[in-house]
């Protein structure tokens, strides 16, 4: 009699479980075995990358630290010709003082070429070189582009370790990076963040000027290192901070570096297109004093006679809104999108002409790109 009723006690559990199922079934056929339907598989555990030592170590020996030296020349003592103290200031050497800077930079070729920000070597008398296996070497200056604040050395060493070169039209928002440089002077150091942001410019650092922004911590000293990928590959040149923040440097991206690379190397200068205009971010003001509707683009505030722009056609007040095409929508964008036209090149720069009491005028122009004038002025 108990084994009877433990089985009835048994039963009911087993019939409720059996309609639980009958009832899954109707509803999800395809998890009935050989139904044709996916198999529930567990959700595999994500990787966890606990090291960037491999990263570290193919891009460590490319990267240099750099030492220099400027002799400056000081006033003269008022003193200096007075009979009672001339022997104390009769030195000529007394007239001199040392100025040393220090800062990092990067093998790109096996020949022995450095990419390093310019402000790193601007001036110097002397420029030592000394890589992460121990050896030193004089650097002979090659050339620099203070517009974007690179510049080239050139070291006379065998074996060297060219630093491998990533694309930084690739890299997002979010991306691991590692920067590696000098800081302080304390040797070789690599710090560890994220890319902030992309085409960064506006910052007054320089006059071309499209940073890929990082936390990775860049000191003094770094400037003129190497910002690489998680894999090891360069991606930009350390370029800068915002001092007394923390978590905002700047990097020059490696295809403008080396762009600028190649130029000096191949002509001692940074060669870049020009139109010969001077242009102005529009605001709401402009648009509603020209009579414009909701447009993009930049307003022309001067367009000189015998420059290109200008002898095309292009005037005063125009609205310059493509360029082959290609929209512009700020005055640095327009500045860098025609600082990379080869001089020679025909351009189809569109504008619109605002007509008082009408709707603007859309006009083409062709115009033959020049070299853009080393005098130092933010032009087009």
């Amino acid at each position: 009699m108990p084994l009877i009723r433990l089985l009835q006690f048994l039963a009911w559990p087993a019939l409720a479980g059996l309609v639980v199922a009958l009832a899954v079934f109707a509803f999800f056929p395809q998890l009935l075995p050989g139904s044709g339907g996916e198999k529930l598989l567990p959700r595999p555990a994500p990787q966890l990358v606990t090291s960037y030592a491999d990263a570290v170590d193919k891009a460590t020996n490319s990267v240099v630290n750099i030492y220099s030296r400027k002799v400056i020349e000081t006033r003269r003592h008022p003193l200096a010709n007075h009979p009672l103290y001339e022997q104390l200031y009769r030195n000529p050497d007394q007239q001199k003082r040392i100025q040393s800077a220090l800062g990092s930079g990067v093998i790109v070729n096996e020949e022995g070429y450095l990419l390093t920000n310019n402000h790193v070597i601007d001036g110097a008398d002397e420029i030592l070189v000394l890589l992460h296996d121990g050896r030193r070497a004089s650097a002979t200056f090659i050339g620099n582009d203070p517009e974007s604040d690179l510049a080239v050395l050139k070291i006379e060493l065998d074996n060297l370790t060219p630093i491998a070169l990533g694309n930084p039209d690739k890299i997002r928002v979010g991306d691991v990076v590692l920067a590696i440089g000098n800081p302080f002077g304390v040797g070789q150091t690599v710090t560890q963040g994220i890319v902030s942001a992309l085409s960064r410019y506006g910052l007054g650092i320089s006059v071309y000027e499209n940073y890929i922004q990082t936390d990775a911590a860049i000191n003094p000293g770094n400037s003129g290192g190497a910002l690489i990928d998680s894999e090891g590959n360069l991606l930009g040149i350390n370029a800068a901070i915002i001092f007394d923040t923390v978590g905002i440097g700047f990097a020059v991206p490696v295809d403008d570096a080396m762009k600028s690379l190649k130029d000096i190397i191949q002509y001692g200068r940074v060669v870049r297109g020009w139109l010969g205009l001077t242009v102005e971010r529009l605001n709401p003001a402009i648009v509603s004093e020209l009579g414009l509707g909701s447009i993009a683009g930049v307003l022309v505030t001067q367009s000189s006679p015998g420059d290109p722009a200008f002898n095309a056609g292009i005037r005063r007040n125009d609205i310059l809104t493509h360029i082959d095409g290609q929209p512009i929508g700020t005055e640095r964008q327009g500045l860098n999108e025609v600082a990379d036209l080869a001089p020679g090149t025909k351009v189809n720069v569109r504008v619109l002409r605002p007509r008082p009491g009408s709707a603007p005028l859309e006009l083409e122009f062709e115009v033959t790109v020049a070299e853009r004038p080393l005098d130092g002025s933010v032009r087009t």
